[in-house]
């Protein structure tokens, strides 16, 4: 019996060996959980943890709403998109996710850490599963890591209060324009769209018909041009009065 539980454990150390050596430790350190820490450090880290790293196919489930959190995920390969479903069936996009950043980083402690969105694959994606227990080792072993993760739930907290505060508008209008503004900023009068109009869609929570009659509507009050993915904000002032009255 001794013997048994022996190799098993070699076991298990051989192949923790070979879960280390795939790991890209450059890709890593860019993750905002490791920022500040050298690639030697992560692989010291990772030697002394339990991991694994998973695989996905477009489409695939990585969790689902309500899920406990007992991992900390974070992709390593590919994206992955954030959606809620709301009490009439449609599914609003919170946001995509791309490597190498963390999921659901303010959701690993707390009495009810459960995932507040379904997470799906965007294409091919890997992650890394990291449970719960040993991102504690983690964070005990590196103050640097500790910084950085206090900084990211920050962060993530603020986001989300940006969130609820671009779905309180009523019209579809009032959160194009908000949306419009934010991303431009103060000092800027145009904005690069790096989604498609149906994510655009998504994220608003209205259809791409909705959606695209709006944008022609704000084009006809000369609030904006579009050319190709460029959106020209010409009357900041009208934009904020809808924003405001939305």
């Amino acid at each position: 019996m001794k013997t048994k539980v022996m190799f098993e454990r070699f076991e298990w150390c051989i192949n923790c060996y070979k879960t280390v050596k795939m790991i890209n430790f450059q890709l890593i350190t860019q993750c905002p959980l490791f920022k500040g820490i050298t690639e030697k450090e992560a692989e010291f880290l990772f030697n002394k943890i339990h991991f694994q790293i998973k695989n996905y196919s477009k489409g695939d489930i990585v969790v689902v709403a309500g899920e406990e959190v007992i991992n900390l995920l974070i992709i390593i390969a590919g994206s992955v998109r954030g959606e809620m479903i709301d009490f009439s069936g449609k599914t609003i996009k919170i946001e995509d996710i791309e490597a190498p950043k963390p999921l659901a980083t303010a959701f690993l402690f707390g009495k009810e850490n459960t995932y507040p969105v379904t997470v799906t694959a965007n294409n091919d994606a890997k992650i890394l599963v990291i449970p719960v227990t040993e991102f504690l080792k983690i964070l005990q072993l590196n103050t640097q890591i500790l910084r950085n993760y206090l900084n990211n739930i920050s962060s993530r907290a603020q986001f989300l209060s940006q969130k609820l505060n671009f779905l309180s508008f009523k019209t579809i209008k009032g959160k194009v324009a908000h949306f419009l503004l934010k991303q431009a900023g103060e000092k800027f009068h145009s904005v690069e769209l790096k989604n498609t109009q149906q994510q655009l869609a998504d994220l608003f929570g209205v259809t791409r018909p909705s959606l695209a009659r709006v944008f022609g509507e704000m084009q006809k009050e000369g609030l904006i041009t579009i050319t190709n993915k460029t959106v020209t904000l010409l009357d900041k002032k009208g934009l904020n009065e809808i924003m405001n009255n939305a």
